[in-house]
């Protein structure tokens, strides 16, 4: 039995990921803060819902999707109702496992994940971590849970921080700079829905070529540039810009706040 506390949006992402993947409505349950949402999913899904505390009691692994300020409370909701044989996987941002840890039965193991929006188009890129008192074992189950929403990639757990403001964040700087993109369009004449079509697709496009040439970006950035052409003025505007340097420090402060909210 899998139950997900706190079945929001990246919750339900996850719970429907996991049924298209062949588990049953009745190898699920989950939990929820509202009892408007849990009708909803309970209509959507076919799924039970229950309370944390019978969540805790019943399911064989638990998937704490809520909030990082809300992990505290659900911690106190599951005291005294999880035994030593469950397994837990956090998705909230900032929070490492020690945190976890310290408010569970002795040897519970837990596994720190981050995803990012993706998740609801099945392409997420989910990055797992160890705690503990995981072993191989538990990596795997949470490999398999993950997987049918997108790629799962192991990383030690001192490079959660990082890898949340680069892939949990990274959605939102590809639709900045579409954002900008479709604005140049319509500075040049261009109308809105043509810009952003064309946008869409040649990120599409350069993203699909990225994965599967297996080329480095620098090689297919420079297939695009020829000598003194469009692409390399543009690529020089950048440059003065300052737009790599701008990338890199704002990646950084996105690492420096997830540290914050973790208290590290």
């Amino acid at each position: 039995m899998i139950a997900i506390l706190g079945a929001g949006k990246m919750g339900e992402a996850l719970l429907s990921g996991v049924l298209r993947a062949g588990r049953r409505p009745s190898d699920l349950v989950v939990t929820v803060r509202r009892e408007e949402r849990g009708v909803l999913l309970r209509q959507r899904y076919g799924v039970e819902v229950v309370t944390n505390a019978e969540a805790a009691r019943t399911a064989d692994t638990l998937v704490l999707a809520v909030k990082p300020q809300d992990m505290g409370t659900l911690l106190d909701e599951l005291e005294g109702h999880l035994s030593t044989g469950r397994l837990v996987i956090s998705m909230a941002a900032g929070i490492p496992t020690a945190f976890i840890e310290e408010r569970l039965p002795a040897d519970v193991p837990v596994v720190r994940v981050m995803s990012n929006t993706p998740v609801h188009v099945d392409e997420a890129m989910s990055v797992i971590s160890a705690g503990t008192h995981a072993t191989e074992e538990h990596l795997k189950l949470a490999e398999e849970l993950l997987s049918p929403v997108g790629k799962v990639l192991r990383i030690p757990e001192s490079l959660q921080d990082a890898a949340t403001a680069l892939s949990g964040s990274g959605p939102a700087y590809f639709y900045y700079l579409v954002e900008a993109m479709v604005d140049a369009g319509i500075l040049l004449g261009m109308p809105r829905a043509a810009a952003l079509e064309m946008v869409i697709q040649s990120a599409v496009g350069a993203a699909v070529m990225l994965r599967d040439s297996g080329d480095h970006p620098v090689m297919l950035r420079e297939a695009v540039t020829s000598p003194a052409g469009t692409t390399i003025s543009a690529i020089r505007e950048l440059e003065r810009h300052g737009v790599r340097a701008a990338v890199i420090e704002a990646i950084e402060a996105a690492r420096d706040r997830g540290r914050e909210l973790g208290g590290g």
